[in-house]
């Protein structure tokens, strides 16, 4: 049994006496010992290490202590499995050398024995439980098919992922041929993540609010909702679209368990746009940690107020960013634990 399950109740719509609180990228750069690692580690040797992903992913629950853990990865694992280098440059992110942009790249890429190509995040998984010894859950991840097809066609990160889009409209057809590949691919690696031991999976959607609503849900909710479909009994999903809160209605009749939220929308939308009954998780902004102690804290329990203590998970909008001070951070989980006290 898990030591800490506030995290797991609130995922089932269960009374709490406080929400639980997790930060996406707490295994992260504004961290001095996840920075000591980095400096020794290239990116990928770090992911495909099952000591080092296992450490990483732990460093947060020693420091700061959220009612979660997230196991330390990458999304796009999910793109090297299939056969698409990825390389991690430094001071520039993802690049991809061989980008796809026809249907005979489309049709090189595989769907992977899940075993044989990511194994190393089942032995991280296995290592990270061990050392988390039941104290919180842990979650695993994997981006939606179509934030991990922006990366496959764009080469690399971008501000509006033109040429992903463009290969949309101009090629329906291979697009969602390669989205079909991807989504098989993720629902066979996140049940093999479940099986391994993680506790909950968390899609990130992060470039699906560069579409239309229309487009939205023709070329990433349709994908998304297979995954949360198939994972559905095995253990509980969280999906976090940013700038998808047009999309909510749609989501929250789905099977996912809960919804995550970016800043932009407020929590009074966020519970109207799903239609109230659905768990949210969010939705404070990164850039607010800047902010002094005092009024991190005031803003934390101002914000449980508005999504209301129940069917709530405490979070950042989108990732942990490397310039915030560790005591600020810190703040922010012990600003939701002394909630209500």
């Amino acid at each position: 049994m898990i030591k800490n399950d506030l995290f797991l109740k609130a995922l089932k719509g269960e009374t709490v006496q406080r929400p639980p609180v997790w930060m996406m990228r707490q295994a992260g750069r504004y961290l001095p010992e996840f920075i000591a690692l980095r400096d020794k580690y290239d990116f990928f040797t770090r992911c495909q290490t099952p000591e080092l992903a296992a450490e990483i992913t732990v460093q947060p629950i020693r420091r700061i202590a959220p009612d979660a853990a997230i196991l330390f990865s990458d999304i796009l694992v999910i793109p090297q499995a299939m056969g698409i280098e990825v390389l991690m440059k430094e001071n520039f992110g993802p690049f991809l050398p061989n980008p796809i942009r026809t249907i005979q790249d489309v049709e090189k890429v595989i769907v992977p024995n899940i075993q044989e190509t990511l194994g190393y995040v089942m032995d991280a998984i296995k290592l990270t439980k061990e050392m988390l010894n039941d104290e919180v859950p842990l979650i695993g991840f994997a981006g939606s098919p179509w934030t991990i097809m922006c990366y496959a066609v764009e080469g690399k990160g971008s501000k509006s992922f033109d040429m992903a889009k463009g290969f949309c409209f101009q090629h329906p057809e291979a697009a969602h041929v390669l989205l079909q590949k991807i989504t098989d691919t993720t629902i066979l690696y996140l049940k093999e993540k479940v099986k391994a031991g993680v506790n909950a999976v968390q899609i990130f959607d992060s470039w699906g609010g560069m579409l239309s609503p229309v487009d939205y849900q023709e070329f990433s909710w349709k994908y998304i909702n297979q995954i949360v479909e198939a994972l559905a009994d095995d253990a509980p999903v969280i999906v976090f679209g940013k700038g998808c809160w047009f999309a909510l209605g749609e989501m929250g009749k789905s099977r996912a368990s809960a919804l995550g939220v970016d800043w932009t929308c407020s929590p009074r939308n966020a519970r109207y746009l799903s239609g109230g009954n659905i768990t949210l998780q969010g939705n404070f902004d990164p850039s607010r940690l800047l902010s002094p102690i005092p009024v991190i804290k005031k803003m934390v329990h101002e914000m449980i107020d508005e999504f209301g203590k129940d069917k709530y998970i405490v979070n950042l909008g989108h990732g942990i960013l490397p310039n915030i001070p560790v005591d600020h951070a810190k703040a922010f989980i012990d600003a939701v634990k002394e909630y209500g006290n």
